[in-house]
């Protein structure tokens, strides 16, 4: 009687108890189990990805940060100056979408460039240049980051660039512009000081147009692949959240670089003069030159991103 009473009750509690009140081995919840599971799948996903962005990075390091490509960098860009002028001369390039100056890649990128430019490189300097100066000099928290500030200005003076050459641009192309219009013959002829007036009065202005596209192209990816440089002397955990950081910003800087080429060549096989594009190129390749060739090696200056003495040291020098 007991037994046949206990299995009722036993029965009846069962009965009773809620889902998600159900114990799997040695008391366990089942959710927990389902929990654990869905908490393991989610890592392995993690980690494969973080796997894959470092073969990624790990690739690209390979072909992008090595000495030689610095080296024969600025040269491609003068190359694609004369390759693409003479294709576009010789009418040799088929219409493509890159054609129109609406597209995707020149109103989201090529127009706010330096923006790109400038906020990637913001946390890869800052965070790559305090590892370093822990790592290699030994210095504490706040000389390393009076170190990351110091290399953060070179961002001021690209920034400077930027500005006054564009500017100059713009000046130059207004001191050397007409305005041409359709207005009717018996009206009188205006005559239009800047090149915004003139367009404002639906009017063409013909003036020299040094290739702002050719400058600052050429002068960011110069920019961009001298800073990366910095990953020839640092050496992160490989499994840390921070390496998995700086790979992430590492591969977007990459990937922004060639988006840079690729518009570069567009622009010398589509759009303005020769002497326009070269003249665009030249001076984005002696901005550059005369920053990470001449100034950074100063004292007083941001420096290098990859010195072989520290940073507070008179002489900077490339680790080649």
């Amino acid at each position: 009687m007991r037994t046949a009473a206990a299995s009722r009750s036993l029965r009846l509690r069962a009965r009773r108890a809620p889902c998600g009140g159900a114990r799997g081995v040695g008391g366990v919840p089942r959710d927990a189990y389902g929990g654990r599971e869905r908490a393991g799948r989610a890592a392995g996903r993690a980690a494969a990805a973080m796997e894959r962005l470092e073969r990624c990075a790990r690739c690209l390091r390979a072909r992008l940060v090595a000495a030689a490509v610095r080296r024969r960098l600025p040269w491609l860009l003068l190359g694609l100056v004369f390759v693409g002028s003479a294709l576009k001369d010789g009418d040799l390039v088929p219409e493509t979408p890159m054609l129109n100056k609406r597209n995707v890649l020149n109103v989201y990128f090529v127009k706010v460039a330096w923006a790109w430019t400038f906020w990637l490189l913001l946390p890869f300097i800052g965070v790559t240049t305090y590892l370093f100066a822990k790592s290699k000099f030994l210095y504490g928290p706040t000389k390393s980051i009076l170190a990351a500030l110091r290399r953060l200005s070179a961002l001021l003076v690209g920034t400077a660039v930027w500005y006054v050459c564009t500017q100059l641009f713009m000046y130059i192309e207004n001191l050397t512009g007409t305005c041409s219009t359709s207005s009717k013959l018996s009206e009188p002829h205006q005559l239009y000081a800047t090149k915004w007036e003139c367009h404002r009065n639906n009017g063409i202005w013909n003036g020299f147009d040094i290739s702002g596209h050719c400058f600052l192209l050429s002068y960011c990816t110069l920019m961009i692949v001298e800073e990366m440089a910095v990953l020839e002397g640092l050496s992160i955990e490989r499994n840390s959240r921070l390496r998995a950081v700086i790979n992430g910003l590492f591969v977007s800087l990459c990937f922004l670089t060639m988006i840079w080429v690729f518009m570069f060549l567009c622009t010398t096989v589509y759009f303005h003069d020769f002497s326009q594009k070269l003249l665009g190129a030249l001076i984005g390749l002696a901005a550059w030159y005369a920053t990470y060739r001449v100034w950074y090696l100063k004292p007083f200056s941001p420096g290098l991103p990859l010195p072989n003495t520290p940073l507070s040291s008179k002489k900077y020098s490339y680790s080649r």
